[in-house]
């Protein structure tokens, strides 16, 4: 896979920020039930197009590496206490 092929397929699922594991997977729920070909208005050729940019991107995590330490855990989850914040010291 090369950096084209993934923009591509997040382009395919309309994805265009920081989503979730479960929001890339409700969208691309979404969009092939939308243009399944037993659907009114389906669309094999984009049903297609569809089920092979979610493969990229499900591969794409399946093999995205993590830094597993504190400054990383803090970016993912921005809301979470750290201890030397000012403003949880109640």
């Amino acid at each position: 896979m090369n950096y084209e092929d993934f923009q591509k397929a997040l382009d395919s699922l309309n994805i265009v920020s920081r989503m979730s594991v479960d929001e890339i997977k409700n969208r691309y729920q979404k969009l092939s039930k939308l243009y399944h070909p037993d659907m009114p208005d389906g669309d094999e050729e984009r049903f297609r197009e569809i089920n092979e940019a979610y493969k990229t991107i499900q591969k794409y995590i399946k093999n995205f590496r993590f830094k597993l330490d504190e400054e990383e855990f803090y970016q993912q989850n921005p809301f979470s206490k750290k201890s030397s914040d000012w403003f949880y010291d109640f």
